[in-house]
């Protein structure tokens, strides 16, 4: 049996952690595609600005997304590349949530 260091899985665990909600995995989700400012993220999430910047901000505590300015607005981008792949792994084929369907 192989162990595994106490140290590689407590960084899993805080991976997991940050993670751990839905609507964080919707954030994540929805930045795999590239990176997008907060007035759309709460459009597209139909949340509250300070709901989703209160999550975002655990995301970044966690070293899973960063941000950066642009303009007025700040830009959030997934930069953690296990997190990316948990999440696509865990969605599959789903489509991203902050993919707005043209009217048509």
């Amino acid at each position: 049996m192989t162990y595994v260091k106490l140290e590689d899985l407590e960084d899993a665990s805080d991976l997991l952690a940050a993670l751990a909600h839905p609507i964080r995995l919707r954030i994540v989700a929805g930045l795999l595609d590239g990176g997008c400012c907060v007035g759309p993220m709460t459009e597209c999430l139909q949340l509250p600005q300070p709901l989703v910047s209160r999550h975002l901000g655990i995301l970044r505590d966690a070293g899973v997304v960063t941000v950066q300015p642009e303009g007025r607005n700040r830009r959030y981008e997934v930069i953690h590349p296990k997190a990316a792949a948990l999440v696509a792994a865990l969605l599959g084929d789903v489509e991203a949530p902050f993919v707005v369907a043209e009217a048509g």
